[in-house]
C-alpha cells in the first residue's frame, strides 16, 4: 500500500510539472538564477582563497639575531618554535648565508659591497624565518619570542612582526570580512529564492484548487495532497541545477581568460572541471532542497487555511 501510494504521488508530481508549464518554467528560471549566483559565490570564494593563500605564503615574521648569538641557542629556539601549534614552518638562515643573500640583493650596488668588504667581518647575524598557519596567530608567536629574548640586544636583535603588524592585521580582516560577506549573500539569495518560488507554487496550488478540494472531500490525507507538489518542487530544483551546470561551462571558460591574467594563473574553468562532481552534487542537492522546501511551505499554508 505504501509503495502504491508513493508511486501515485510521484506520478502526480511529474504530471503536475508538465501540465503547469508556465508555473514550472517560472520556478525553474528563478531557482536557476539563484543557483547560478550561488555557484558564482563558490567560484569567487575559490579565487579569493587562492589569492589570499598566495598572500599568506608571502607573509612571515623574521627574527634577527645579534652576530654574537650562539648557533646552539638559535637552534634551540627554533625547536621551541616548531613545537608551537600555531607555527607552520621555521627556516634557519645562518649568518654566512644571510651575508651571501645580502650581497646577492645588492649585486649592482658597488658602494654598499665595497663598504661591506672594508668592515672585514660579517656584521649580520643569523635569521629565523617563521610562517604561521594563520595570519592571526603571528601576534601570539611574537609574544612568545619576546618572552624568550631576554634583555633587548643580548640574543635577539629585532623581530619584524611589529613592522609588519599593519599588513598582517589587514590581511586577517580581509579574510574574515570576505567570509562573512559570502555567508550573508548566500543566505540572502536562498531566502529570496524560497520566498519567490513559494509564491510561484502558490499559483500552481490555486490552479489546482478544485482538484485539491475534491481530494480532501473524498478523504485524501494531507500527505497525499502535499506529495505531488513536493515532487514537482524537487523537479524544479533538479532541472534548474542541470541548466545551471550547463551554463557554468561557457561562463567559467570565459571568466578564466581574466582570472588567469589577474590572479596568478588561477583558472576558474579548470577549477570547475576538476571539481565537477562535487559542484554537481551541491547544485542538484541545493536545487532539490530549495524546490522541496518552497513547495512544502506553500502547500502547508494552503492546507492550514
Amino acid at each position: 500500500m505504501f509503495w502504491t501510494t508513493t508511486k501515485r504521488i510521484v506520478k502526480a508530481g511529474f504530471v503536475s510539472f508538465w501540465r503547469n508549464g508556465f508555473v514550472s518554467l517560472s520556478s525553474v528560471l528563478i531557482i536557476t538564477v539563484t543557483l547560478f549566483f550561488l555557484g558564482g559565490i563558490i567560484f569567487a570564494g575559490a579565487l579569493l582563497n587562492t589569492s589570499l593563500q598566495q598572500i599568506k605564503d608571502k607573509v612571515d615574521v623574521n627574527v634577527y639575531f645579534v652576530p654574537t648569538a650562539q648557533e646552539s641557542d638559535i637552534l634551540a629556539l627554533k625547536s621551541k618554535l616548531e613545537a608551537l601549534p600555531e607555527v607552520a614552518s621555521v627556516q634557519y638562515v645562518s649568518s654566512d648565508q644571510a651575508l651571501q643573500n645580502f650581497k646577492d640583493v645588492h649585486a649592482n650596488d658597488q658602494v654598499t659591497l665595497q663598504a661591506l668588504d672594508e668592515l672585514g667581518t660579517n656584521p649580520l647575524g643569523a635569521i629565523l624565518d617563521i610562517k604561521a598557519k594563520d595570519p592571526s596567530q603571528y601576534e601570539g608567536i611574537a609574544k612568545f619570542l619576546d618572552s624568550e629574548s631576554g634583555s633587548p640586544g643580548t640574543f635577539i636583535d629585532k623581530i619584524n612582526y611589529y613592522q609588519n603588524k599593519t599588513a598582517i592585521d589587514t590581511l586577517t580582516n580581509i579574510i574574515n570580512g570576505g567570509t562573512r560577506i559570502a555567508i550573508a549573500v548566500t543566505l540572502t539569495l536562498i531566502i529570496m529564492s524560497i520566498l519567490i518560488v513559494f509564491n510561484t507554487i502558490r499559483l500552481a496550488i490555486y490552479i489546482a484548487r478544485e482538484e485539491i478540494s475534491v481530494m480532501r472531500l473524498v478523504g485524501a490525507s494531507n500527505r497525499y495532497v502535499r506529495g505531488p507538489f513536493i515532487v514537482s518542487g524537487v523537479m524544479y530544483g533538479v532541472v534548474s541545477a542541470l541548466i545551471t551546470l550547463v551554463l557554468f561551462y561557457p561562463s567559467t571558460f570565459w571568466v578564466s581568460r581574466v582570472s588567469e591574467t589577474f590572479f596568478s594563473g588561477f583558472s576558474v574553468f579548470s577549477y570547475y572541471i576538476s571539481n565537477l562532481a562535487a559542484i554537481s552534487g551541491l547544485m542538484i542537492g541545493l536545487g532539490a532542497i530549495l524546490g522541496a522546501v518552497s513547495s512544502y511551505l506553500a502547500v502547508r499554508k494552503y492546507l492550514q487555511a
